[in-house]
């Protein structure tokens, strides 16, 4: 797997999801689900010798792809000297947890191509061989718990533990590929049509898209975002993964390769604002019902991130067997970051459970104790250092984004007396908000700088002092804030992006070198959209809206200098980002004024 980032493609089906490059090679595929404890890589390119390539047998003069409509069909042609062919990847809804299809339709547009097809299945992240048996109508799969059929009428010939067919198409034909995954102790499922299940499929997302209530200047990217956000759904929990990868690196070479195929409490009220101000209130429900899910229990035991289903045991594994992305070690499933102890992440859940009910959502007294419990521990634990928003590995320490989200915790519980009548220990809270307001204040401004800083009694910028006013605790225009907003400017933003802060190793105990961050840049453009200075958010925006790849997809970090896309990928939270950032950009408002006004 050692494309461009920006060369994948996504596909999926709230199960799991594929990614497929621009040249009709499916590098990565994880089935059945996302979570590494119940996964598997089935194919991982080169690096895990596992790849399925499908195009033309010949040269290529052109290739053009795109999304079908506001759907998660992906259509790439292929124009040779003979004629013009299509590649159709997508995979069908489905409401089993044991059958999983990826079904690729080769279709003839004009003259006639020569195709070829090699598919090389390695499973346990490329460490295990399968038992392959051919058929008639494909093959058969078979390796521990896990069988993979592909069916086909293409004749497959087996070359050296890997799987090849030759074939032509033309004008008007249709050449079907469907890779089923099922548990091996059950019989294999039945076949079925594959353009039935694309006419099937392409309806679903036709139906899905039409719900958005979104019609501003941004409508297609705010379409893809939230078509992205629904694939990296995991449907039967309604937990959201920050990615469908693992150990793609925040900088080649490097070893900030970790696995983002998990649910983070942080993207709880940014995707909430995303999906609600976008007309998807079931979805809001889902993601907020597996948030209360994950949460239960004790409050000093709350993680910072879970499985999709609210698993909390998320060991962290090395695989040495894979080289990594461009030689990135090492690649890890599993995410040791679990274990931290972040603040801020208290705040989330008091703002997401706010936000419900300013919406009329009726939570039940049964929520309200489990979020009293979360009160009790905060009263004591907000005075503690933490590992921050960027999950350092170095000492704890005392982080402002993390005293101002325990600020927002405290400050969501009074409201849910003072608004709507609940019972609770509300001046405490009082007198407890107004403490971290004022220590943050004394501490986290630093006259000399005349800026918000990093942590207390520190002389580090930090992007994520953005998120202040957008949470509430200061206004944008606050002139303690614009003075933060310019320092920003000044001194983290190169070539138009926003790095987190300056210097990695001092702040996260890591060698330095990353990208820039993407949601900080959607975090100043937020913030210049609040201070009223509009056009200077509209330039910033575009400027991410530019940097999408050719089918409208982000990545968690990106490299100006040499252009390209890092980090795992695609990003949730980055597209989330961009929902959120175009609503804030209209006429109407979004969360960034909701939500600061609290």
């Amino acid at each position: 797997m050692s494309k461009p980032i920006e060369d994948y493609a996504l596909i999926g089906d709230t199960h799991t999801a594929a990614l497929v490059g621009r040249d009709g090679a499916i590098d990565w595929l994880c089935m059945p689900r996302f979570d590494s404890g119940a996964c598997f890589a089935a194919l991982l390119g080169d690096e895990g010798n596992g790849c399925w390539t499908l195009a033309p047998a010949g040269e290529t003069r052109a290739t053009r792809r795109r999304y079908r409509g506001d759907t998660l069909i992906l259509e790439t042609e292929f124009e040779t000297a003979d004629g013009v062919a299509a590649v159709i990847d997508f995979m069908p809804f489905s409401q089993q947890d044991d059958r999983v299809e990826l079904v690729r339709i080769v279709e003839g547009r004009k003259g006639v191509v020569r195709m070829s097809t090699r598919l090389t299945i390695r499973l346990d992240y490329g460490h295990i061989v399968p038992w392959v048996t051919r058929r008639d109508d494909g093959l058969r799969a078979v390796a521990g718990p896990d069988a993979l059929s592909l069916r086909t009428p293409v004749r497959m010939r087996g070359e050296n533990f890997t799987s090849a067919g030759a074939f032509t198409v033309s004008a008007g034909e249709h050449v079907p590929f469907t890779l089923t995954w099922n548990p091996s102790h059950h019989h294999e499922p039945p076949p079925r049509d594959p353009l039935r299940q694309l006419a099937e499929t392409e309806r679903g997302w036709q139906e899905w898209s039409a719900r958005c209530t979104y019609q501003g200047e941004w409508r297609e990217p705010v379409m893809r975002s939230l078509i992205t956000l629904k694939a990296l759904t995991y449907g039967p929990t309604g937990g959201i993964v920050a990615a469908p990868t693992t150990s793609l690196p925040e900088w080649p070479g490097s070893v900030r390769n970790w696995d983002y195929r998990y649910c983070w409490l942080r993207d709880a009220t940014f995707a909430l604002y995303a999906l609600i101000t976008s007309g998807y209130t079931e979805e809001a429900k889902a993601w907020r019902d597996w948030l209360m899910r994950a949460v239960a229990g004790k409050a000093q035991e709350m993680r910072i991130m879970y499985g999709i289903a609210g698993e909390r045991r998320l060991t962290d594994l090395e695989l040495p067997w894979l080289a990594g992305y461009q030689d990135s070690r090492p690649v890890r499933i599993g995410n040791a970051a679990h274990t931290q102890f972040q603040l801020d992440v208290y705040g989330e859940v008091m703002d997401s459970l706010h936000l419900d009910r300013k919406r009329g959502v009726a939570l039940g007294q049964d929520v309200w104790n489990v979020q009293q419990v979360l009160m009790e521990f905060l009263e004591t634990a907000w005075k503690k250092p933490d590992q921050g928003i960027w999950e350092v590995r170095g000492p704890h320490r005392h982080f402002t984004y993390s005293k101002v989200m325990a600020w927002v915790a405290f400050d969501r519980a009074v409201k849910a007396v003072e608004q709507f009548g609940l019972e609770g220990r509300v001046e405490q809270w009082r007198t407890q908000r107004d403490h971290v307001r004022a220590e943050v204040l004394s501490r986290s401004f630093h006259p000399r700088r005349n800026a918000f800083v990093q942590a207390y009694d520190s002389d580090e910028l930090d992007a994520a002092v953005l998120l202040m006013p957008l949470v509430g605790f200061i206004r944008a225009d606050d002139p303690r804030m614009v003075a933060t907003v310019a320092a920003i400017q000044r001194e983290l933003l190169h070539h138009g992006f926003v790095k987190r802060y300056a210097s990695h190793e001092s702040a996260d105990g890591l060698p330095p070198g990353e990208g820039a961050f993407l949601p900080c840049t959607f975090w100043l453009a937020d913030n210049l959209v609040l201070q009223g200075r509009v056009a200077e958010a509209r330039d910033r925006f575009q400027q991410l809206l530019e940097i999408r790849n050719d089918v409208g997809l982000l990545a968690e970090e990106y490299d100006p200098e040499r252009a390209r896309q890092l980090g795992n990928f695609p990003q949730a939270f980055t597209h989330i980002c961009v929902i959120n950032t175009a609503h804030n950009l209209s006429a109407a408002g979004g969360a960034a004024q909701r939500r600061a006004a609290h």
